[in-house]
């Protein structure tokens, strides 16, 4: 049986998550021509021009994610509360950039990675109980989000 698409919510949910982004991007521009160009950065450290194309991708992957589990019904309250979790992360990703690019603060934004990992951690776990498919596509942003911990944890640490 083929399943309709209801290119609204998809939509919704896809840009709602670029949405997101786009303010994480606010913080990061502001630094990125000065602060950020002048820290110690260790040899592993992606390319500037690598950030955004994987970032897009990630949140593209997240909406459709999202969707997924919306098309299950919020009547449902696995569905409610795997949302609610995810609403939680996707803050809690828009939190990082301020804190990291925004006041400048790789320590504030290494605590709160974690925090964000963990939410991201639990949102696969809830969504995997709603659909297999949503939690998968959200394997590679946690994977990222890992990459991207120990990439802040060694740019607090170079730059205490």
């Amino acid at each position: 049986m083929v399943q309709k698409i209801n290119f609204f919510k998809l939509l919704a949910s896809v840009l709602l998550c670029q949405f997101s982004g786009a303010i994480g991007s606010i913080f990061t521009a502001s630094s990125l021509e000065n602060w950020y160009l002048l820290l110690e950065k260790p040899t592993f450290t992606p390319p500037p021009q690598v950030f955004f194309p994987v970032w897009v991708t990630l949140y593209t992957l997240m909406g459709i994610s999202l969707y997924l589990v919306w098309e299950k019904g919020l009547q449902e309250q696995k569905v409610k509360k795997g949302m609610l979790i995810f609403g939680i992360q996707l803050s809690l990703n828009v939190i990082w950039s301020f804190l990291f690019f925004g006041l400048k603060s790789p320590y504030y934004a290494f605590i709160e990675i974690i925090f964000l990992w963990l939410a991201i951690f639990l949102t696969i776990l809830k969504f995997r109980e709603i659909s297999k498919m949503a939690s998968y596509l959200l394997f590679p942003y946690i994977l990222w989000v890992s990459f991207a911990a120990l990439l802040n944890y060694y740019l607090w640490t170079l730059n205490s």
